[in-house]
């Protein structure tokens, strides 16, 4: 496996899909734009009884996410949820080369840069299931 992260790249911002939190996720970011957790949550997150997400903006699949030629990018990028730090080693790619493949239609990284460690990446993909286990039941 290779990967490397394409400079200005937001591919995997622009995809079909939640952005799902842990509890840390939601402290670190709201510390980092200065709200209290309660007031992030308020804003940015939706709850369910078992899962916390971004809210999905109208007209955009991330609040976080700017557009703006070579400045765009992640506006919370130093602080990012876990999931999107851990992206591309999920564990629904990280074991189904499918998957993987599928995955690199879109995400210029894939199969560039130097080889990854294959124990660190399920080490990684092991860490999203450990953080959501609701979403990686069975």
């Amino acid at each position: 496996m290779r990967f490397q992260c394409q400079p200005l790249c937001t591919a995997c911002c622009d995809q079909q899909g939640f952005v799902w939190l842990t509890e840390d996720d939601i402290l670190r970011i709201a510390a980092h734009l200065g709200l209290t957790p309660a007031a992030f949550e308020e804003r940015y997150v939706y709850r369910t009884k078992r899962l916390r997400r971004l809210r999905v903006p109208r007209h955009a699949q991330c609040s976080f996410l700017v557009k703006d030629g070579d400045r765009g990018g992640c506006g919370i990028h130093t602080v990012k949820p876990l999931q999107c730090r851990a992206f591309p080693f999920w564990p629904e790619l990280i074991d189904n080369k499918r998957e993987w493949q599928k995955t690199a239609k879109f995400c210029p990284g894939i199969e560039r840069g130097d080889l990854i460690n294959i124990t660190l990446a399920r080490e990684t993909a092991a860490e999203m299931k450990a953080a959501h286990p609701n979403l990686y039941q069975g």
